[in-house]
Parts: structure tokens; C-alpha cells; sequence
């Protein structure tokens, strides 16, 4: 206990701060900051989670369904008619590719958020790794009359460290949205800047555009620009969204600048080996 003269000398305030009411309407107040705010995380994960749900329900369902209408049809009778069942079950086999495509790339992207998925860091040639990923989508940009370029004049390698298997993941997801969305009878070239310890790789096409509202989107997961011509196009709906998570991985960025009517440009950037 304090006397008058001990007090004397003592601020107004520290009785004030100690008041016990005072430190209870605090304490309480602080608590229901604190729950508010774990309610509103707790409320968008599970907005996460039902909208991941239904995309995934969604993405799954036009392979599904087109598949057992063609198993449907073959069991009609189709399979004793010479003019369709080559033709369908060969449809029926797409819709199972597809349905394993969307599979596939949901492990990969789950693994990715875990952390389960380790990266195999490697040297290797970049121009190697990019020759042979235009050699694979020779087919598709073949069959939308797309011509695939590397912007490269160099007998230099471009040697970098990194995961030479989930970076040609990249790169061919990459190349083949540019060849899919980009106009037909366009280009697709992939160019190459130095950045002195690191490379900067771009991806540029000459197709449509996307509208700068979308830019920020684009990355994330089944989300769609078009959502009618991107199912008629084919994929999950998770290429970028692995594309960002191997390249983060990577400790590395990756953006995308559009303007309609000129074309697209997905540029990231890799670390040069030492």
C-alpha cells in the first residue's frame, strides 16, 4: 500500500491504465478481434474449397458425360455399325485422356501446395530443353497452321540450374496455350534476355489478347477467360496454375502482359548456373 507522499509524485495515468475493468474491456475486445478474424480465414477457405469442389465437379463432368454417350450409343447397337464404332470408341478413349489429363495435373498441384513435390536441381541447356519441346507440339501448331519460333542466334548455350523436367512442364504448357488461343496461321516465338546471373524467357504470340481485367486471374486455379472456348479447346484448367507454383518453386516470378488485339507475352525467369 501506497502513502499520500509515496503517491504524491505518481501520474494519473497508471492508475487509470490499471484499472481492472479497463484491462478486462481490452482483453475482451482483443479476443474478439482475434475471432473475427479467424471466422472471416475460416469463411473464405471454405468458399475456397466449395468453389475448388465445383470446378473440379464441373471440369470433370463434360468428359464423363461424353464418354457415356458414346459407351451408350456402341451399346445400342453401334458396335455391330462399321461407320461409327472405330469413330467412337476412339472419341470414348479421348474423354478417358482428358479425364487422367485433369487427374494428373490435380496430384501435381496438390503436391506442389504441400511441398511434397521436390525439385530434381540440375545444370543443363535451356535452348537443348526449349529445341526439343517445339519438336513435341509440332503437331498442334501444325494443325492450327501456327509457326513456332526460338529467337535465338547464338551457338552459345544457355546453360541454367534448375528442374529440367518441371521446367519443360513450363515451357510446354506455355507453348501449347499459345498455340491453342493464339490465332490461326499465327507465330508463337519463344525469345531469350540475359539478365546477368539470371534469364529472362518470354513467350510471346500474335493471337487475340486478353483483356486487362483478366490479367490478374490468369494464374489462378480453372479460372477461365473464355470458359466456352477453353473446354472446346481441351485442358484442365490448371496449367498456369501448376506453371506459377514450379516456377515459384524455382524461387523465381513469372507475369504476363496482353493487349487485345496484338497478343500475349508469359515471361519468368530462371537462374543461371555458375
Amino acid at each position: 500500500n501506497l502513502d499520500a507522499a509515496q503517491t504524491e509524485n505518481i501520474p494519473y495515468s497508471y492508475f487509470k491504465n490499471t484499472d481492472p475493468l479497463e484491462k478486462v474491456d481490452e482483453t475482451v475486445s482483443g479476443w474478439l478481434k482475434k475471432q473475427q478474424s479467424q471466422i472471416s480465414s475460416l469463411k473464405k477457405q471454405e468458399e475456397f474449397r466449395r468453389e475448388f469442389l465445383g470446378n473440379v465437379a464441373h471440369e470433370l463432368k463434360t468428359p464423363i458425360f461424353s464418354m457415356q454417350g458414346y459407351v451408350h450409343t456402341l451399346l445400342d447397337g453401334g458396335l455391330e455399325d462399321e461407320t461409327i464404332n472405330r469413330k467412337y470408341l476412339l472419341r470414348a478413349s479421348y474423354s478417358i485422356e482428358r479425364m487422367i489429363g485433369i487427374l494428373d495435373d490435380l496430384d501435381t498441384i496438390t503436391r506442389l501446395d504441400s511441398q511434397e513435390l521436390k525439385l530434381n536441381m540440375e545444370t543443363f541447356d535451356l535452348i537443348e530443353l526449349t529445341k526439343e519441346i517445339v519438336q513435341s507440339v509440332e503437331l498442334q501448331a501444325t494443325d492450327r497452321d501456327v509457326a513456332v519460333n526460338i529467337a535465338y542466334k547464338s551457338d552459345k548455350p544457355l546453360i541454367v540450374n534448375a528442374d529440367r523436367y518441371r521446367i519443360g512442364q513450363v515451357l510446354t504448357n506455355l507453348i501449347i496455350n499459345a498455340i491453342k488461343y493464339g490465332n490461326e496461321g499465327g507465330f508463337v516465338r519463344v525469345e531469350f534476355h540475359d539478365l546477368h546471373d539470371a534469364l529472362l524467357v518470354e513467350v510471346v504470340d500474335n493471337g487475340s489478347g486478353i483483356e486487362e481485367q483478366h490479367l490478374p486471374r490468369l494464374f489462378e486455379r480453372f479460372y477461365r477467360v473464355d470458359k466456352h472456348r477453353s473446354r472446346q479447346v481441351g485442358g484442365s484448367g490448371l496449367g498456369l496454375a501448376i506453371v506459377k507454383h514450379i516456377v515459384e518453386a524455382h524461387k523465381q516470378k513469372i507475369n504476363v502482359r496482353s493487349k487485345v488485339g496484338l497478343g500475349s507475352t508469359f515471361a519468368f525467369t530462371l537462374k543461371k548456373a555458375s
